[in-house]
């Protein structure tokens, strides 16, 4: 029986007051910060903060379960000093009896994504609303359950492979109750909208449980081999899932030595940051135009700042072989900090407007400019100019309106449906013309 991770109900997005404060804080100090693997990826509450947002999550089998009494842990993105690695997912032992684990999660606000790390408890809390497949679809762990101190397993969700296993039910609501799947890896804008609810919040209360040392060591490993770099293989780790954490230890020291991370991996790892940011802010700037947050005239403020760093981003390159120093780095995240202010407080100062399909269109459009530029289709540079257009028509649109007394004419509605055509041409072609140089 085989079982494909990213097949449970989509939940949606998640604020928390403790969490805000943090990460604002993290956007607007740190460009970003990296620490021990051991000691911050896994079981403390914001172990780190980046301005990149993890790719996808990858959709995979379940290998089967080697022995009755292991539970499921779903694999993840972490970060190391190579940008994002995949941690396979594994079976492992809980500590003790009537543990369950709840899955750690990358949380995205004031312009950072921060990871919480996973724990055990005896119940499964908040982890963001991520849909990580295999009973975790979201919310709480439909997986198994703990009954009279031996665990019983959901065989609808579980793959046994040829293992004897004698505690069995079946419960396949996890399954019927599956809708479109959001793949996204992490809580916040632009990724899964969800909250926790009354009961995870008391969850959070319980106690808790460190990862075990299998679980450290299983994650160290992963950093070490270069096939799980997103950086190296795109978002298609080389080892997606694995058995017990010893036996893909053995794997992963095996591709440490003969093909260890170089420098130049590392570099790779985080060169894409920029572009990464540039995408972020841009589906801010949309979401807060699909919201009413943002008029058009804020958007075009955002869109003309945004195609100022892009590009200064791409000039630095292209004077530099294609690379960013280290000053162009802290000097272009600062800048995105001051814009991140911005569209922040564009989107909190009052001004709103009814959502309506103009709008509608010019967040379609920077919906489009951040997808290339997380994708690699488009360079910053091609995204400056993307950004540059949809500046000069969100400024057509809001000036026309203050004329109108807040409304467009047919005619006018005809012109900036003719310009957003245009534009669209433009991003399309730009996305479809093979220059995908700094995509990392």
């Amino acid at each position: 029986m085989k079982r494909v991770g990213i097949k449970t109900k989509e939940i949606e997005m998640f604020s928390r007051k403790t969490f805000s404060k943090l990460m604002m804080a993290a956007a607007f100090i740190l460009p970003a910060v990296t620490v021990p693997v051991a000691q911050a990826q896994i079981g403390i509450s914001v172990g780190i903060s980046v301005h990149v947002a993890p790719p996808v999550l990858p959709v995979y089998e379940q290998p089967a379960i080697p022995a009755p009494g292991y539970l499921w842990t779903p694999g993840y993105w972490s970060y190391g000093d190579a940008g994002y690695y995949w941690v396979p997912g594994v079976w492992v032992q809980p500590p003790s009896v009537g543990l369950l684990w709840t899955p750690g999660y990358w949380g995205f606000a004031g312009g950072a994504y921060g990871w919480h790390g996973g724990y055990w408890g005896p119940h499964v809390g908040f982890y963001g609303g991520v849909n990580y497949g295999f009973g975790y679809g979201g919310i709480g762990f439909g997986g198994g359950a703990w009954r009279g101190g031996v665990f019983a397993y959901n065989s609808a969700v579980c793959n046994f492979g040829g293992v004897h296993v004698t505690n069995v039910y079946v419960d396949r609501t996890v399954i019927n109750n599956t809708r479109v799947v959001n793949r996204a890896a992490f809580n916040g804008p632009g990724g899964i909208q969800a909250q926790p609810t009354a009961q995870e919040r008391q969850f959070e209360n319980e106690h808790h449980v460190q990862p075990t040392a299998n679980q450290l060591s299983h994650q160290t490993a992963a950093s070490q081999d270069r096939g799980q770099l997103a950086s190296v293989n795109g978002g298609h780790p080389a080892t997606m899932a694995a058995s017990r954490p010893d036996a893909y230890r053995q794997t992963a020291q095996q591709n440490a030595r003969t093909q260890p991370i170089s420098s130049a991996d590392r570099a790779a790892g985080q060169k894409y940051q920029p572009n990464q940011r540039e995408a972020n802010q841009d589906q801010r700037i949309s979401n807060g135009l699909k919201s009413g947050q943002m008029t058009s005239g804020e958007a075009a403020k955002a869109d003309a700042r945004q195609s100022a760093i892009d590009n200064q981003v791409h000039n630095d390159r292209a004077a530099n072989g294609g690379k960013l120093t280290g000053q162009e780095r802290q000097q272009v995240n600062r800048e995105q900090n001051g814009a991140s202010r911005q569209i922040y407080n564009e989107k909190h100062n009052g001004n709103t407007v009814a959502p309506n399909k103009v709008d509608d269109r010019e967040a379609n459009q920077q919906q489009r400019e951040a997808n290339g530029l997380r994708s690699g289709q488009e360079t910053s540079g091609e995204a400056g100019r993307a950004n540059a257009n949809q500046s000069r028509v969100d400024q057509e649109v809001h000036n026309d309106r203050t004329a109108n007394g807040g409304a467009l004419n047919k005619q006018q509605k005809q012109q900036v449906n003719k310009q957003q055509n245009r534009d669209s041409k433009q991003v399309y072609n730009q996305k479809h013309n093979n220059a995908t140089h700094d995509k990392k």
